[in-house]
């Protein structure tokens, strides 16, 4: 086995019919590039991340991850110091890593693409003992993927939105110690590997997935009002400029809070202690892009 094409069917807004057909169209794609491989649909949580592990062990030169975020997550994570490179077709409500990537929308491009293509090294991020590649974080977002993560309807970008603007207007503010520093009331405590959260909504515009560093990104309490103000600067630009907010680059930090913390790696909700580190993991994950 050369190629190992991982799916996630139940990612993005396509139709059910659409959903079904993701295999055919993988497997078409191999056949026409003449590039021996497989097809697996996943069917739960972490089945990803272990059809990744078991295609590299065979030797796979290249496993591509059809879905949203946390099906990449669980990807790059099985693939993490390893020759086996990643492939993304990108079909989730964010995309921030595909993003960054430039990885097209068009499914059969993009496992075209990853096929021709000459893997290159990235960084990945390690937090709370769980690998990222995208971004990591406590606070209002872990909070909003939390929530994303629970709803039973649909996953797009309409319904993340929602979720956004009624988490900013509830949400209260936790209090956090950066590297033994004085605690601070925190909106946003976000380390980052790429500089968008997904859907041009850029957090650390200085992030660069190939520097040896990751971001540190924190947005102070404030006002409801304030809140919405900082909101547009995710698109606009010049969030940096805010009072109250912080970006510095780190190769390890750590995070305390009195209580235990829930945080999130690439979307994906973990229970943490009131203790969490996060590290670089420097040219850790070979990617196959254009």
């Amino acid at each position: 086995m050369s190629v190992a094409v991982i799916i996630n069917p139940h990612s993005g807004a396509a139709s059910a019919d659409e959903r079904r057909r993701r295999g055919e169209r993988a497997m078409s794609v191999l056949a026409r590039a003449g590039e021996p491989g497989e097809v697996f649909i996943t069917e739960r949580a972490g089945h990803a991340r272990d059809l990744a592990r078991g295609a590299a062990a065979r030797g796979a030169r290249l496993v591509v991850a059809w879905g949203g975020d946390g099906t990449i997550n669980e990807v790059a994570s099985a693939l993490i110091h390893t020759p086996t490179a990643l492939g993304i077709v990108p079909s989730g409500s964010g995309n921030g890593l595909a993003r960054e990537l430039g990885v097209s929308w068009r499914p059969d491009r993009a496992i075209a693409e990853a096929l021709q293509a000459v893997p290159r090294a990235i960084d990945a991020g390690e937090f709370g003992g769980r690998t990222f590649v995208n971004m990591a974080g406590v606070a209002l977002d872990a909070r909003i993927a939390e929530c994303f993560n629970l709803e039973s309807g649909p996953r797009g970008l309409s319904n993340y939105a929602r979720l956004t603007i009624r988490e900013m207007v509830r949400y209260r503010c936790g209090e956090y110690r950066v590297d033994g520093g004085a605690a601070r009331g925190a909106l946003l405590v976000v380390v980052a590997n790429t500089s968008q959260f997904g859907n041009g909504a850029r957090i650390a515009p200085k992030a660069r997935l190939d520097d040896g560093q990751l971001d540190l990104v924190i947005v102070d309490d404030r006002p409801l009002v304030a809140r919405f103000v900082a909101l547009p600067r995710l698109f606009l630009g010049g969030l940096e400029r805010l009072r109250g907010v912080s970006m510095r680059a780190v190769t390890e930090v750590v995070i305390e809070s009195d209580t235990p913390m829930t945080f999130h790696v690439d979307g994906e909700i973990e229970k943490g202690s009131t203790r969490l580190v996060a590290r670089v993991l420097p040219r850790a994950l070979q990617v196959s892009v254009r």
